[in-house]
């Protein structure tokens, strides 16, 4: 797939930057937490865990510099259980081009609370596709191809199918894994890694994945020259969300509010200058979809 190449990065101070295959990714291992043990390891780690992201080819694709997918790791260690075992969370944030802009659009901001690893300062990381070998890297790839599927959902319809299938294959090698996040009755209201990738590649949730790709592909990357026509396909492909929303393939929709994350404030901006019987159509599907943000919509109708 050709990619559209764009400028703008967004970069957290602090982050690591190398060379990169597929991903561009910037990482950060945050302990402030964690007291009286040897700082340095949480250093090497977050190298190693730069080299892993962004030194592997996860694809069998040709990606020029330029082309590589912005991406942010945002580990917080608060828990140390043993010499080598660690427990918190990790941030996994990506973004794609606009085209004709410098604007890069949130594609993923996603806090996973089961981030429990074993590491051991200069211990390689080993990953294979065909068995869990740690929890660590099993986390790192599994989101490595989501970012990577979501990226290519965004530029051609379902065309991230084959790296979220690859996500799926980490989840099922690690059933038996004891660190939670991997099965389907970890932690509450379907928030976890394993109900992530079974939404993406659920066919109920397919609307889900068609409208990441008219609202960037058809809808934002045209608006630098046809603004109108834009911004009625991303109105329109809302609708595609709330057959999903009305649907309820599953009493939490985990992919649905998921998606609403990313694009809740790009939303409000891309309708701040429509004209005012679109923004009330767009704020009214809003406000159905996503309840909990339906006061924070209202500023569409304000923004004239």
């Amino acid at each position: 797939m050709k990619r559209i190449i764009f400028s703008g990065i967004l970069i957290l101070a602090g982050l690591v930057h190398l060379n990169a295959q597929e991903l561009n990714c910037n990482v950060q291992v945050v302990t402030q937490q964690i007291q009286g043990t040897n700082k340095q390891i949480f250093q090497t780690l977050q190298n190693a865990i730069y080299e892993f992201m962004n030194n592997r080819a996860w694809t069998s694709h040709v990606y020029a510099p330029t082309e590589r997918i912005e991406c942010n790791i945002y580990i917080n260690l608060n828990e140390q259980v043993s010499a080598d075992q660690f427990r918190g969370t990790i941030q996994v944030q990506s973004r794609r081009p606009v085209y004709g802009s410098s604007y890069n659009s949130i594609l993923l901001n996603y806090l996973d609370d089961n981030f429990d690893i074993r590491y051991q300062e200069f211990q390689p990381l080993e990953f294979t596709e065909t068995s869990h070998l740690s929890n660590l890297t099993s986390i790192l790839a599994y989101y490595a191809y989501i970012i990577i599927g979501l990226d290519y959902d965004s530029f051609s319809p379902e065309g991230g199918t084959e790296y979220f299938q690859k996500a799926e294959n980490i989840v099922l090698n690690a059933q038996n894994a004891p660190e939670k996040g991997w099965k389907a009755f970890d932690g509450k209201g379907n928030k976890n890694r394993y109900w992530l990738v079974n939404n993406l590649l659920d066919k109920q949730y397919q609307p889900v994945r068609e409208f990441l790709y008219r609202y960037h592909r058809l809808g934002l990357d045209v608006m630098s020259s046809k603004p109108v026509e834009g911004r009625a396909e991303i109105a329109e492909s809302l609708r595609l969300l709330q057959q999903v929303y009305r649907t309820k393939p599953d009493p939490y929709m985990h992919l649905l509010q998921v998606v609403l994350n990313a694009k809740s404030q790009e939303l409000i901006n891309v309708f701040s200058e429509t004209l005012p019987d679109e923004g009330r159509r767009v704020v009214t599907i809003l406000s159905e979809i996503d309840p909990s943000n339906a006061s924070k919509y209202q500023a569409i109708l304000s923004a004239r």
